[in-house]
């Protein structure tokens, strides 16, 4: 016979298990409500891998989708490896700031004190806490012009430094942020310098095995990994292999390989003295320009007028995309691996899952209309697709996303796939539905300047910059637009003849083409060059400056490709 227990004990006991359950069920409410997100992304092709979310450090949903590898239909799982890409670049700033706490590097040490064989002009001013936060002004190898020609071949890492992580500075270190993977390459030959190990040893001796974490580490093409995902990359129809990349390029700036489940066991270990001295944590995660810290980008999350602070870091390499998002206050985490390249549809998610995460409202994900309407374009004409697009849009489907960035997204599809018609029918219809946004009339002004329709570029332009005066973007464009040809001698367009190395495996070649001055760099089309000024010329139909240097004595050594806000130097070779 059961006697009834009646004191405050007991009432303490039913209370807290009372509490238990109601925590659980709720906890089992919102890993239903991110199952219902996730399914429906993987549904409209939004997410092709494996998904963690942990509430107050404890995990409340994990799960895989779609195929891990499509050729044989084999599934993601909380278990399939992904590439991570730029979340690597997290791992060697702990690998920097263990050596700090050990005092064999100093944050202020120059790149020269490690690595004295690397160029004096830059080293001696170029120092590792910029390497660290973005902020050291040297090129980024991977926005060198034709850098995908490079990116197939194996290098050593002294070899990969002198070719392509030694370019002329940007700008005088710490001036500005500049998202850099060759800083992050040359971090990566600092610690094995330093350690005197490489570093991908480092890695498995200070961070993995300490951690636990048994199915991450340096991916190579060569070695049989257990259940490694294979990489793709989605088009309107389908989806393709990812092309090939050797994963000596990515090195420490994205070379790593994980699990979800391991990088719950990275998130917990950081909220420990486990991996670097609290010290050190506060230096890594304390942001510099651009809210970069150390690996990390470190900008709140907002609610309102509630701010959220948000720990966050993204990654994408050939044929995968990934992020990785803590909430350190709450002991929140969202991990989301893809092995599909996705564009920006992991921030929609991240966004998405963080307001199930602080109870705030949330719509599910809806099937890109660019996708749609692609499809449609390439198989009826633009003109179908503008039919299509104008009939979901009265009658207000809810199936489809038909925002702004989606109908942008589209007509920069068709501008790479050179259907510059039909891509300024696209930007037109994004005018025409979101009249008041800067960025339409901005696109429409780049199509119809690709087309040589000047009058209706600067048109678009100006409209731009009347909604949006900060869009610096449009001024740039405006006075190239406005500005007045140059006649140049015919002797001295003679004397930028010639070819021009920008790496060893892409070239500029300059010729003259009647009195036109022309050029074609390395699996790149012919395009003229419209003078600025004797030395200073504009690509045309793209958005790029060259400009031509010459010595003392007058004769021309090398030219300056400038573009996207970088500089990129070719060297003269005849």
């Amino acid at each position: 016979m059961n006697k009834r227990i009646s004191s405050p004990l007991y009432a303490l006991v039913y209370t807290v298990t009372l509490l238990a359950i109601h925590t659980s069920a709720f906890a089992q409410t919102k890993a239903a409500k991110i199952d219902e997100v996730m399914t429906t992304a993987n549904k409209y092709r939004l997410f092709n891998g494996a998904a963690l979310v942990a509430e107050n450090g404890k995990v409340i949903y994990k799960k895989g989708f779609g195929r891990a590898n499509m050729e044989w239909d084999i599934p993601n799982t909380p278990e399939t490896k992904f590439r991570l890409g730029s979340i690597t670049k997290q791992f060697t700033a702990v690998l920097v700031l263990q050596l700090v706490d050990q005092g064999k590097i100093k944050l202020d040490g120059k790149i020269s004190d490690y690595l004295p064989a690397y160029r004096k002009d830059v080293g001696d001013k170029v120092t590792i806490h910029q390497l660290l936060n973005h902020t050291s002004g040297i090129p980024s190898y991977t926005s060198l012009p034709g850098f995908q020609n490079v990116s197939r071949n194996p290098y050593s890492v002294d070899d990969f430094v002198k070719q392509y992580a030694s370019g002329d500075l940007e700008f005088e270190p710490g001036a500005k942020f500049s998202y850099n993977n060759s800083g992050y390459f040359l971090l990566g030959a600092i610690i094995e310098k330093v350690s005197g190990q490489s570093y991908e040893r480092v890695l498995k001796e200070k961070v993995f095995d300490p951690l636990g974490m048994k199915n991450t580490g340096y991916d190579r093409y060569g070695p049989v990994i257990e259940k490694r995902a294979s990489g793709y990359i989605k088009t309107a129809t389908g989806y393709l292999n990812a092309n090939y990349l050797d994963m000596s390029i990515p090195y420490a700036a994205g070379s790593m390989y994980s699990t979800v489940d391991d990088l719950y066991l990275w998130d917990q270990a950081l909220y420990s003295d486990r991996v670097i001295s609290a010290q050190s944590k506060e230096l890594m995660y304390k942001p510099n320009l651009s809210n970069y810290a150390y690996g990390w980008a470190v900008a709140p999350a907002k609610f309102g007028s509630v701010n959220i602070a948000r720990i966050a870091h993204g990654g994408g390499i050939n044929g995968f995309n990934t992020s990785i998002v803590r909430f350190p206050a709450q002991k929140h985490l969202i991990v989301l691996l893809d092995n599909t390249s996705q564009g920006q549809s992991l921030d929609r998610l991240e966004t998405l899952l963080t307001s199930i995460l602080f109870d705030q409202p949330y719509d599910l994900p809806r099937m890109p209309v660019a996708e749609v309407l692609l499809k449609t374009i390439n198989e009826k004409g633009i003109e179908a697709g503008v039919a299509q697009y104008r009939d979901l849009k009265t009658r207000q489907s809810k199936e489809y996303d038909l925002g702004e960035d989606e109908i942008n997204r589209l007509g920069y599809q068709l501008l790479r796939a050179e259907k510059v018609n039909e891509a300024i029918e696209i930007f037109k219809l994004n005018v025409e539905a979101f009249p008041q946004a800067a960025n339409t009339y901005d696109s429409l002004g780049e199509a119809y300047m690709l087309s040589g329709k000047s009058d209706l570029a600067i048109q678009n332009y100006k409209k731009s910059l009347e909604l949006n005066p900060q869009n610096n973007n449009a001024v740039a464009m405006l006075k190239r637009l406005e500005s007045k040809p140059v006649a140049v001698e015919p002797k001295t367009l003679s004397a930028y003849v010639g070819e021009y190395e920008v790496t060893p495996q892409f070239v500029v070649k300059i010729f003259v083409e009647g009195d036109k001055l022309m050029t074609q760099a390395t699996g790149q089309p012919v395009l003229e060059l419209l003078a600025e000024a004797d030395n200073k010329f504009i690509v045309k139909g793209v958005n790029a400056k060259v400009t031509f240097v010459k010595n003392e004595q007058g004769q021309v050594t090398s030219l300056i490709i400038h573009q996207g806000g970088r500089d990129t130097t070719g060297k003269k070779m005849k």
